[in-house]
């Protein structure tokens, strides 16, 4: 029979792999709940309309599109914040404001496999729903400072545009398709200089125009060196407004101490049609060819388009695959311990024996400790061999003639040394040994 392989753009994930990414997690998760966002799971699969609405058109040709046995257009979901705006507006449009949820899930999306990109792959993100006010995109860009800052990584920057002078700037060259012209820029780091230049001549920009969008994005660096620069380039009170905006957001930012870590680019457009103002993204330095490792921004629409209430929200995501590369290349993630603390071999066949050792081995779990069972009926010979590969740093052997006085033998792998221990102590011995 032929073998089966894996589906292209997926990964089976070992359990080493698997380890790594639970502590990452459990990093990322712990400060999400600090800033006091809860955590919620949506379906994987959405009616395809849902993306349609607001997610751009690349993410939408990228979209996993099937119809079911009932004939409906389904997909699986390329992101979840078109998801939580449509759970929003079913069950939560007259909760107390704002809400503040969180999520770790998995995504899909049909795009050539490379570094830190899957087809699968896993984000972890947080949206805020009720606020308009900049202390709303402050609370959300430090949470995502302090998130990869839990995980032990420090060399980053955020890096913070606004998609409203964007619109200005399109409108002040004469660009009337400005949503097209954002997705340009957003591509730009996925192309060398001559293909950008082309990209927007065939966008039908001439040389004049091509020159002051090349300008624009070249504009960024540490906000007090961008923002007077933007309101030289910037002249329309819309704009002047919101040049305003960003001045209050880096002030925040430097009172929840994060300010290191943020910088000013005024050429960040983000890849989804939904975002109104603030956009952001995270940056790590690598020589992996990984780009942003996470991103967001504020959607003041986005819940009016499915069918809601106008409501503003903003909010984030981290992208795993992206993200733990990364610390893997900098030493940050601690190598996991695959073994248990203890292996408890039963020595000889008697059915006095085996009961012993699982009593044994069950009393020691339920004292929350990591242990193992010989479930394979090995001599104790190559029982011993088996646990000195696992790298096991105790085990206790329970044979006949111990028992007979109510007794265990625990020995020490390391120095070989044995002792024997009253079978109803076996716990507290355990706990002094491994110094808990």
């Amino acid at each position: 029979m032929k073998r089966l392989e894996k589906v292209k753009g997926t990964r089976d994930l070992l359990p080493e792999e698997m380890a790594k990414r639970r502590w990452v997690f459990e990093r990322i998760q712990e400060v999400f709940e600090r800033y006091d966002f809860h955590e919620i799971l949506t379906p994987t699969f959405e009616y395809t309309e849902l993306f349609r609405l607001r997610s751009g058109e690349e993410v939408v040709k990228q979209l996993y599109a099937f119809r079911d046995k009932g004939g409906r257009e389904i997909s699986l979901r390329p992101d979840m914040t078109s998801s939580v705006a449509r759970l929003y507006v079913n069950r939560f449009q007259n909760s107390p404001k704002p809400v503040k949820w969180y999520y770790i899930a998995n995504m899909f999306r049909y795009e050539e496999p490379q570094s830190g990109r899957f087809r699968e792959f896993w984000q972890a993100g947080v949206e805020l729903i009720g606020s308009d006010r900049v202390e709303a995109d402050a609370e959300v860009i430090a949470l995502l400072v302090e998130s990869y800052l839990a995980t032990g990584l420090e060399e980053f920057t955020v890096n913070i545009g606004d998609r409203i002078l964007l619109d200005e700037f399109a409108r002040m060259i004469g660009v009337m398709d400005d949503i097209g012209l954002m997705r340009l820029i957003d591509k730009r780091d996925k192309m060398s200089g001559e293909e950008f230049i082309k990209a927007l001549r065939d966008f039908g920009l001439e040389d004049g125009k091509i020159e002051k969008v090349l300008s624009l994005v070249e504009i960024k660096g540490l906000p007090d060196d961008v923002l007077p620069k933007a309101e030289e380039l910037f002249k329309s009170t819309k704009a002047k407004n919101e040049i305003t905006r960003l001045y209050e957001l880096v002030d925040l930012l430097d009172a929840y101490g994060v300010s290191k870590w943020i910088r000013i680019d005024l050429g960040i457009a983000r890849g989804f049609d939904y975002y109104t103002s603030v956009v952001f993204e995270a940056i790590a330095p690598n020589s992996l060819g990984i780009g942003s490792i996470g991103g967001g921004g504020r959607y003041d629409n986005l819940i009016e388009v499915f069918g809601g209430k106008p409501t503003p929200a903003t909010g984030f995501a981290i992208g795993i695959e992206r993200l733990i590369p990364i610390l893997e290349w900098k030493g940050l993630i601690p190598e996991p311990k695959l073994r248990p603390d203890v292996y408890v071999i039963p020595i000889g066949t008697s059915s006095g024996v085996k009961k012993a050792a699982i009593e044994v081995v069950t009393a020691i779990r339920r004292a929350g400790i990591k242990a193992d069972y010989e479930l394979l009926g090995r001599k104790i010979r190559k029982a011993l061999d088996y646990a000195g590969r696992l790298g096991v740093p105790y085990v206790v052997l329970i044979g006949e003639r111990d028992l007979s006085g109510g007794r265990v033998t625990i020995r020490d792998m390391e120095s070989g040394e044995q002792k024997s221990v009253e079978k109803d102590r076996i716990v507290e011995e355990v706990l002094n040994l491994l110094g808990l």
